[in-house]
């Protein structure tokens, strides 16, 4: 009873010295009755100091020129040369061996065995081959920085659609094209491939009429993957007419806002022909030898080859047609590799001259467009006749305006500018051709060429898109002149400048410049009428402003664009361009303090009115909040907006937010709540967090690190006070404890709830709120009893026990230094968890209950020491409150009966139930921890340990290896004075075989 009256004093019903002085009085008084308590509890008395000295390792001197386990080693090869009837050898390494292994077979060969030698001259062919192929293809190599047509194709097929009916023909086949018989003469085979190719024309086709553009498309893809199915099928006519076929469409501009995108579905199809016939012509070389090198000449290859190539060329040349004429032979244009060394030289003339017959200037510019695709994907050696093609387009460009162009624009109700937009992909692909690695000198050729057809916008605008970014920002300012100068009424300006202004996103113009440049930009876009054309410049132009000026600036463009696309609620139109607009705002502003100073930035974000959209912009400034900010902060400005940015983010959860999405989410909030920072103001930082937990409900790990920061603060508390709390800082630490108390039932996850109830536990330990802790740690106890046996763990089901486990394990590691209530029995925790723990619906075929017994039998040993292992400052903890009372010990030896006889029922019942590996496993279990924590002495103990261990190997399936290593432990430890005890243990431990 006295010891409960103090610890009654430690609570603060009198002082703690008075409690202190109780305590070894009664630790004096029970000091006797303490070794009668000890034998019935069977525990053996430790010294943790001395023990764990004995535990450290061994400390042995290095010299660091040694060999060193971490040092690096580094081995070569080893060379051998034979002189006369010597081999020398050089070797190196690290290591502290010297001696080289010679193999002696390598030795005597000297790597002259035949495989030896094989190897060597095939590897000398194969790098003198590689050598010259590289030699050769130097000059026609295409670099990375070339961007492939690939890159425009989704662009363009994105950008140019259309709502009208559509048409297409489609072919349906002839029977006429097959030959009788398998005899049937030269003469015949050439008139049935001529009547075959004449099919098309007689009714072999079939026009589908008003095909929406997703139906168009879809034909066009069957038309591809027909084929596709026909040459595998070996029915060569037949592919050629449907690739024919397919060209003709390209004549057709009946509607002609399509064009474009019809111009790159059908040439996806002209690209499979002719990688189809090459493949073939190929294969034909490549029949009775090894493949040919990448730079083959005429000589490679054989006379079925050519004729075959030969075959096809004039097949194409019976196309009565230009237009498909035209683009099938440029589809197979490689092919004349196969027939002479100039054929594409001398093919890319003719070619160039045959568009000159093509009429319509659309289809035209299309023609020269495919021609530079194909020339610079087999021969960019030869780019000069490329370059040709395109200056013999800009002898005929005033076609453009002719007559019969603006009659057709009529019917089809097309404005001059959209159409002139549709030139933009075939002329930007001819001037990113020419220009690529072309010296600065060409595009001062182009600018004069644009000046003598009269600052044409439409080629303004192409070569300020193909030219590199550098040439265009040097003359800016004379682009800027250009552009003043051209037809508002032919190719919109606003383009011209967006395009100016991505190449100054890319590189800089002088810095004297840089200003005018601007200021004469502005005066134009901000003039713009059409919401749309505005946003799209103001979005080309924003990173070149942020780049080069201040937040003032900044902050003038961005109030300029909430001037236009307020009214009439443009922004709605145009959240992609806006969203772009504020992430790179925040690329250029890495200091948020800034940011959020900028005074139209909030009101710019309040444009994004749709959720999702609000939501990814919210996501895009945490992430760069998250990148850049490397130091704590309690700025309000930038609190607030954060918040408020959080707080958009927090508010657009609900039941259908993936879990992934609720991680993110709550993942940016987290480094904001351990971004702030209020210093030593220690309640400003409390109030921080109880109006976090308000705005973050809902997001559970933000709750969970609110918690944590909750405890942290109250740990960083008693660090500041050394751990002797003021009234003052007491009466805080009690909030702190208080809004964790709170805060822990809301969460779901029941694992997470015992963690942070005992984490909170310990803090509450810490700062010696000691009804606090009891009360995290009762709520620990009943929570217990709720887990499941089954929880999910990235969306697979797992059992539970293992969790439970490890967080028993913990909690009775913090039991230990937990001091008795003076109202409840002793080890009330103790005991109500093994209460909880008894009742637990337990797997059938687990044992994980005994390792927890067997845990507890641990604790209780601890328990019984006269000084504990650990202690928590300013805490006394049982062994100071009991003073070694024989009572106390007493009732320690009673549970421990009370657990022993648990775990050797348990052993008996598996015994019974032939689960004898099992049971061999705990039995050698409970004996190591009776050997650890017990004292051996006691006879009843001593035997109960001899039959553990009897019973480990009873049945054959005992670890042997670990039986070992403990009977050469016992040995060990019965040397010593205090444990010669053991030497009598170990005589009486056999060592059963396994037979």
């Amino acid at each position: 009873m006295r010891q409960l009256d103090g610890r009654v004093i430690l609570q603060g019903v009198a002082n703690h010295n008075m409690a202190k002085r109780i305590s070894k009085c009664c630790r004096r008084n029970n000091h006797m009755t303490k070794k009668m308590a000890s034998r019935q509890w069977y525990s053996r008395e430790r010294h943790y100091v001395e023990e764990l000295e004995l535990c450290r390792l061994e400390r042995m001197a290095v010299e660091y020129g040694d060999y060193h386990p971490l040092k690096v080693i580094i081995v070569t090869e080893s060379r051998f040369k034979k002189v006369g009837h010597k081999e020398s050898t050089s070797s190196s390494s690290s290591s502290c061996s010297s001696i080289s292994n010679v193999d002696p077979l390598s030795g005597i060969l000297d790597g002259t065995d035949p495989l030896s030698m094989f190897a060597a001259t095939a590897e000398q062919v194969s790098t003198s081959t590689d050598s010259s192929r590289k030699k050769c293809q130097k000059e026609d190599y295409l670099g990375s920085d070339f961007e492939p047509w690939s890159s425009k194709r989704g662009e363009i097929l994105a950008r140019y659609t259309t709502t009208e009916k559509l048409s297409i023909n489609l072919f349906l086949g002839s029977e006429r094209g097959k030959p009788t018989t398998s005899g049937s003469a030269v003469s015949e085979k050439v008139r049935t491939r001529l009547e075959a190719l004449d099919d098309l024309e007689e009714g072999s086709q079939k026009e589908l009429l008003n095909l929406t553009q997703q139906d168009y498309i879809s034909r066009i893809d069957e038309l591809n993957q027909s084929l596709k199915d026909a040459w595998a099928s070996d029915q060569k006519v037949k592919a050629l007419k449907i690739v024919i076929q397919c060209s003709k469409l390209l004549s057709d501009t009946t509607v002609i806002r399509f064009y474009p995108s019809k111009f790159v579905l059908i040439t996806d199809i002209l690209d499979t022909f002719g990688k189809l016939v090459y493949e073939r012509i190929m294969s034909m070389c490549t029949d009775n030898q090894s493949a040919l090198p990448a730079n083959f000449t005429t000589d490679y290859v054989n006379d079925t080859a050519k004729e075959t190539c030969l075959n096809w060329f004039f097949k194409i040349a019976s196309i009565r047609e230009l237009v498909p004429r035209f683009y099938v032979e440029v589809a197979i244009l490689e092919c004349n590799k196969f027939l002479s060394e100039t054929g594409i030289s001398e093919s890319l003339p003719r070619l160039t001259s045959m568009i000159k017959g093509i009429g319509d200037p659309l289809v035209s510019v299309y023609a020269r467009a495919y021609l530079c695709r194909v020339g610079m994907e087999v021969a960019p050696h030869l780019k000069d006749n490329l370059n040709q093609n395109f200056f013999d387009f800009l002898l005929t460009f005033k076609q453009i305006h002719s007559d019969v162009v603006q009659n057709q624009l009529v019917i089809q109700a097309v404005e001059i500018p959209i159409y002139l937009t549709l030139y933009s992909p075939a002329i930007d692909w001819m001037l990113r051709c020419i220009s690529y690695r072309a010296p600065e000198t060409l595009l001062t050729e182009m600018m004069e060429r644009c000046r003598k057809l009269g600052n044409n916008a439409l080629l303004l605008n192409s070569v300020m898109s193909a030219f590199r970014a550098e040439f265009i920002a040097a003359r800016s300012m004379d682009f800027i002149g250009m552009i003043k100068e051209c037809d508002e009424s032919g190719f919109p300006k606003h383009l011209l400048f967006r395009s100016l202004g991505l190449n100054l996103a890319l590189a800089d113009p002088p810095e004297g410049d840089r200003l005018q440049v601007l200021n004469e930009a502005w005066k134009v876009i901000t003039k713009l009428k059409i919401p749309q054309d505005y946003i799209n410049c103001a979005e080309a132009w924003i990173d070149y402003t942020c780049k080069h000026f201040s937040k003032r600036e900044v902050n003038t463009i961005l109030a300029d664009v909430i001037k236009h696309m307020t009214p009439d609620r443009a922004f709605e139109d145009a959240y992609t361009q806006l969203q772009s607009i504020i992430t790179t705002v925040i690329a250029h502003f890495h200091d948020f303090a800034v940011l959020f100073y900028v005074e139209k930035f909030l009101p710019f974000l309040d444009m994004f009115q749709k959720e999702s959209v609000r939501v990814e912009v919210c996501k895009s400034i945490m992430e760069a909040f998250n990148r850049n900010q490397q130091e704590a902060t309690k700025d309000p400005v930038m609190l607030n907006a954060l918040l408020h940015v959080c707080k958009t983010m927090h508010d657009s959860v609900n039941a259908l937010t993936l879990e992934d999405e609720k991680r993110m989410l709550a993942h940016h909030i987290n480094v904001l709540v351990r971004m702030v920072s209020f210093g030593r103001d220690f309640e400003q930082q409390l109030s921080f967090y109880v109006e976090a937990r308000a705005m973050f409900c809902n997001l559970e790990p933000v709750l969970v690190q609110l918690i944590h920061s909750v405890n942290h603060l109250a740990m960083e508390t008693k660090k500041v006070m050394k751990g002797n709390h003021s009234r003052k800082t007491a009466s805080f630490v009690r909030a702190c404890v208080a809004f964790c108390f709170i805060t822990i039932p809301s969460l779901t996850s029941i694992f997470t709830r015992l963690n942070l109830y005992l984490h909170s536990g310990q803090v509450a330990l810490a700062n010696q709120c000691l009804s606090q802790a009891d009360a995290f740690f009762k709520a620990a106890v009943s929570l217990v009893a709720d887990v499941p046996k089954t929880i999910v763990i990235d969306g697979k089901i797992r059992s539970s026990e293992a969790f439970l486990l490890e967080f028993l394990s913990n909690f009775f590691s913090t039991l230990l230094v937990v001091p008795d209530h003076p109202e409840q029995g002793v080890l009330s925790l103790v005991r109500g968890l093994l209460n909880v723990i008894e009742d637990y619906a337990w797997e059938d075929n687990s044992d994980d209950k005994i390792w927890i017994y067997s845990s507890v039998l641990h604790l209780l040993a601890a328990l019984c020491q006269e000084s504990y292992l650990y202690h928590i400052d300013k805490v006394d903890s049982n062994d100071n409150l009991y003073g070694g009372d024989a009572k106390f010990l007493m009732e320690i030896g009673k549970l421990c009966d009370t657990l022993i006889g648990q775990i050797l029922e348990h052993l008996k019942a598996l015994g019974k139930e032939n689960t004898l590996k099992r049971q061999s496993s705990l039995a050698l279990l409970f004996f190591n921890s009776i050997l650890a924590h017990g004292d051996l002495r006691n006879n009843k103990l001593n035997q109960l340990a001899i039959n553990l261990w009897n019973l480990s190997q009873k049945h054959g399936y005992s670890d042997t290896k670990t039986m070992i290593k403990t009977l050469e432990y016992i040995n060990r430890r019965s040397k010593k004075s205090e444990s010669s005890h053991l030497s009598e243990l170990a005589i009486r431990l056999p060592l059963q075989s396994r037979t």
